[in-house]
C-alpha cells in the first residue's frame, strides 16, 4: 500500500503526540518500571522505516524541553537510537511476530540505557527525580559507582518499559487492518 509523504507527516505528528500524551499520563499514574514514551518512536519506525522513525524521536524530544524543560532535549539521542534499531529490525525482520518484537525489546533494554545514562549522569548527576532513584541511591550507598548505579537503574526499568513497548506495538500492526496494510507494503517495498 502507497503512502503519500503527507499522511506520513500526519501520522509522524500523531506519533509524537502518541510519545507526549502517553508518556506524561504514565508518568503522572507512578507505574513502576513503566513509561511508554517512546511507543510512537516505535511505531513510526516499524511503518515507515528507521529515518522516519528518527524524526519522530527528535521531534518528541523537543517538544518535551519546551513543555516541560530543556533537560529533555539531551535524551533525543536515546529516542533515534531506538528508531534506528527498531526500524532497521522491522525491515530486516517480521516485527509482527510477537518473538521479533521480544528480541528487539530486549535489544532496546540495553542500548537505551547505554545512552541515555551517560546523559543521566552528566545533566542530573544520575538522580533524574523518578522512582529509579531509589535504585540508585540504595546502590551508591553499597558502594557503587554513579555510573554503575545509574545503567543498573535504568536498564532494569528498561527491561519491562521497553519489552512492553515493542509488543504493544507488534499488537497493534497485527490487529488493525489499516497499520498491517502499512507495514507489508513497506516490507514489499524494502524488499523490491
Amino acid at each position: 500500500m502507497k503512502v503519500g509523504r503527507t499522511n506520513i507527516v500526519t501520522f509522524g505528528a500523531l506519533c509524537i503526540a502518541l510519545n507526549v500524551v502517553l508518556g506524561t499520563v504514565v508518568s503522572w499514574m507512578k507505574i513502576p518500571l513503566l513509561f511508554l514514551d517512546t511507543i510512537g518512536t516505535v511505531l513510526m519506525s516499524v511503518l515507515f522505516g528507521p529515518w522516519w522513525g528518527a524524526l519522530v524521536g527528535v521531534l518528541t524530544n523537543l517538544v518535551l524541553g519546551i513543555t516541560t524543560g530543556p533537560t529533555a532535549i539531551f535524551f533525543g539521542l536515546v529516542n533515534v537510537a531506538i528508531a534506528l534499531v527498531v526500524g532497521f529490525a522491522a525491515r530486516r525482520f517480521d516485527f509482527t511476530r510477537w518473538y521479533i518484537a521480544l528480541a528487539t525489546g530486549l535489544i532496546l533494554s540495553v542500548v537505551a540505557p547505554l545512552i541515555g545514562t551517560p546523559i543521566a549522569v552528566a545533566v542530573f548527576g544520575g538522580l533524574n527525580g523518578s522512582g529509579m532513584d531509589v535504585i540508585v541511591l540504595w546502590l551508591r550507598a553499597a558502594g557503587e559507582g554513579i555510573f554503575a548505579s545509574t545503567f543498573i537503574s535504568r536498564i532494569s526499568s528498561n527491561l519491562v518499559d521497553k519489552i512492553i513497548t515493542c509488543l504493544l506495538v507488534m499488537a497493534i500492526i497485527s490487529k488493525l487492518p489499516v497499520f498491517s496494510k502499512t507495514y507489508k507494503g513497506m516490507k514489499k517495498n524494502n524488499a523490491a
